[in-house]
């Protein structure tokens, strides 16, 4: 008798899905956490409260001593480093805004079913770390070098592929001063689903990049073609598409949600007069933000930015008063960066709904 497929490595095919969630991905939600919407208010988000995506299991790190980092490949001189030893190198601390790239899928119908985001995959910390270059330099990477390879030490399964999480950056982007090998976010060292006790950041990348439990480096002298670097985060029209990797943040805005809200549907309810609108906007590769505009029922208004921010990885404030009227009213925010790209008010497809950057709309009852 033929045996029965086993779910993990002859997984049955994922399809699109519309209206209610799938009990895997409420499973994934309730690992997961994004971050709640009024805590755009803080120029730093709270560790506790930073987006969260992990995709296999937090590895266990009972401490930072004896955790060793592997370099190798087409290098120079293969090196084992300790934290120790990499801590010893010039130290920096960047504030930068990282978001997942599958923030917004929730809302793209058919959606791909996965973790399910609304708006919340999002966050701002200041990572502090020694630049990436420092190993490289020591190692040496070959003339041949294609891609510098990144693992962590989280291993799984996905579509019956199993892997160590590992994705890949350019010889010429690795070299910059800052990609960063990073020990503490917000003054305080890496709780353990932050990647303790070691990670990369990438900044102005989707947060795929940022590599956590980072354990291993190597340089390839051909592209890397790993689950994580090939498979997903790549924009695709269909199944068929051969499509285009997912790299830098799309030009975005979201908005603190005005009023109070009804415990069950989150529902707002704001009162008529004058009521002052905050939220952020932010782009990728360290683009800047020039506008951010503001629309209610569809007529749209320029907000005031607040002064640009000392790191240009991080996201940018801007606020507006509204002069609410009674009624139900749909307000919305859009974001325009330094290259000219606004956010659209209907969102692109993607087959696995990655890079959802249309406008942040809410819905709210004025009394």
């Amino acid at each position: 008798m033929k045996a029965a497929p086993y779910p993990i490595t002859d997984p049955p095919k994922r399809s699109h899905s519309r209206g209610l969630f799938e009990r895997e991905e409420v499973r994934l939600a309730n690992r997961n956490s994004g971050m709640l919407l009024e805590m755009l208010r803080h120029d730093v988000t709270p560790a506790g409260l930073h987006y969260l995506l992990i995709h296999f299991d937090v590895p266990y790190v009972a401490s930072a001593e004896g955790w060793t980092v592997k370099v190798g490949g087409r290098v120079e001189r293969p090196l084992t480093m300790t934290l120790d030893e990499i801590k010893s190198w010039p130290q920096r601390t960047l504030r930068v805004t990282m978001e997942c790239a599958g923030n917004g899928r929730a809302t793209v119908e058919p959606r791909w079913p996965s973790q399910p985001w609304h708006h919340e995959a999002v966050g701002t910390a200041e990572w502090t770390g020694t630049p990436l270059r420092h190993l490289l330099e020591k190692a040496g990477l070959g003339d041949d070098v294609v891609d510098v390879v990144f693992f962590g030490s989280d291993r799984g399964f996905d579509s019956g592929e199993e892997h160590d999480y590992g994705r890949s950056l350019k010889p010429a982007h690795a070299m910059s001063d800052d990609v960063l090998l990073v020990t503490a976010m917000n003054g305080q060292p890496l709780l353990p689903q932050h990647g303790f006790p070691l990670r990369l950041v990438v900044p102005g990348w989707y947060g795929m990049a940022s590599v956590k439990w980072l354990d291993r480096i190597e340089a390839w002298d051909r592209p890397f073609d790993g689950y994580q670097q090939v498979r997903t985060y790549v924009y695709k029209r269909d199944e068929h598409d051969p499509g285009i990797p997912a790299t830098t943040l799309r030009v975005k805005s979201l908005m603190v949600p005005p009023g109070i809200p009804d415990w069950y549907s989150r529902s707002r309810m704001v009162d008529a007069g004058l009521v002052e609108l905050f939220g952020r906007a932010w782009s990728g590769a360290g683009v800047p933000i020039v506008k951010v505009e503001v629309g209610v029922d569809g007529v749209w208004q320029e907000a005031t930015l607040d002064p640009a921010p000392e790191s240009r990885y991080a996201w940018r404030g801007w606020r507006f008063s509204w002069d609410a009227k009674q009624g139900a009213r749909e307000i919305a925010c859009r974001a325009t960066d330094a290259d000219g790209d606004t956010q659209p008010l209907d969102q692109r497809y993607d087959n696995a709904g990655f890079g959802n950057n249309m406008v942040h709309r809410l819905m709210v009852t004025v009394r």
